[in-house]
């Protein structure tokens, strides 16, 4: 007899969605869908349901999405949740996909280290949580030296002043993620890295996966009184302006690394001396001037870097029970020799020119 599978999925700013059901076969079974979401008119819930029985349990969920949507009546129409929902609800209630709470969560908090290390261990750190030698992880970078950080696609000549980096002694590094330069002096910026299962975003786009990564940091600023938002694709901004841009890379193991880069109390003038901000960009973003882009956590908070660094941490240990934990000798050592080998070597800083 068929065991019964239950899986529930919280909307992220919508509904929950809970799945019950089971696999004969290699098939589903018995589907019932529920939830408190809202559903006009009612039989379109049998159409969800019958929609999803008989398929097959290996199904992805954009296939699971694209049957439902298929049999739905062209006048349903779906409040506070979506037929990817439900695909991702019952992909959770297979186990191939996870929840925030299936995990065990440990943070590490900020430790100052060379950037070049900094950026290494996004690389080992992912690898242990895939290989399951590490519990998923939130990670604070934090650094002395003055840096860049550039994407993994971009191109050194295009991105960089070299007067500027010369004249202010600017390590350059190039990291995993991709998406775009960072410039990193002591205590100007918040910086985190979280490595995770791709099982907890099974079923969500790209875009989506960024915000949904980024909730409980989006929570932590609320309580410090700033309304922050995604904007598509990776930037989480204010109505004052941007603060922050995330990054992501997938590794064929089955983890990812999640990379999100805030500016604390940039020096403006400093930046561009260093990195060439184009027109194109500045347009792209609605200002004029790469000045008007910076707009410090430390303006809209009123509280100190550590302050603000402390509140995050709390914020993220309280919602998914995380625990203080620390890199290992191991770790350091394996990112140390990646130093070597990869990060700090004229081959990978410049593997586009």
């Amino acid at each position: 007899m068929a065991s019964e599978l239950h899986g529930e999925y919280k909307v992220h700013g919508g509904k929950l969605v809970v799945v019950d059901c089971s696999v004969t076969d290699g098939l589903l079974h018995d589907v019932h869908v529920s939830g408190d979401f809202f559903l006009e008119p009612d039989e379109a819930l049998d159409d969800i349901n019958a929609a999803l029985n008989g398929l097959s349990a290996n199904l992805p969920a954009e296939g699971m999405a694209d049957a439902i949507t298929a049999t739905l009546p062209q006048d349903a129409v779906l409040f506070g949740f979506s037929a990817q929902a439900v695909a991702i609800t019952v992909r959770r209630a297979l186990a191939k996909a996870s929840s925030w709470i299936d995990h065990k969560w440990d943070i590490i908090a900020p430790t100052v280290l060379p950037t070049a290390l900094n950026v290494a261990l996004d690389e080992v750190l992912v690898e242990e949580v895939g290989a399951g030698r590490r519990n998923p992880t939130l990670r604070f970078w934090d650094w002395d030296e003055p840096s860049v950080v550039i994407g993994s696609f971009q191109s050194v000549r295009n991105e960089l002043e070299p007067a500027g980096v010369e004249k202010y002694g600017i390590k350059v590094v190039r990291r995993v993620t991709g998406g775009g330069a960072m410039f990193m002096e002591a205590g100007n910026c918040i910086t985190y890295s979280l490595y995770v299962p791709q099982t907890l975003v099974d079923g969500l786009n790209f875009e989506d996966s960024y915000k949904f990564l980024d909730t409980w940091v989006l929570a932590a600023l609320e309580s410090m009184g700033i309304e922050a938002f995604y904007i598509p694709l990776n930037d989480i901004a204010t109505d004052k302006g941007k603060i922050g841009g995330a990054a992501q890379k997938r590794l064929s193991n089955g983890a990812m690394v999640h990379h999100v880069t805030m500016s604390y109390d940039i020096d403006a003038d400093k930046m561009v001396e260093v990195l060439r901000i184009g027109k194109e960009k500045l347009s792209d973003k609605g200002t004029r001037s790469a000045k008007k882009r910076v707009d410090p956590l430390r303006r809209q908070s009123g509280m100190s870097r550590q302050e603000i660094l402390d509140r995050m941490s709390d914020t993220f240990a309280a919602r998914y029970d995380a625990h203080m934990a620390t890199l290992t000798d191991a770790e350091l050592a394996e990112a140390q020799r990646r130093v070597e080998s990869k990060f700090g070597t004229e081959e990978w800083l410049h593997r586009v020119p």
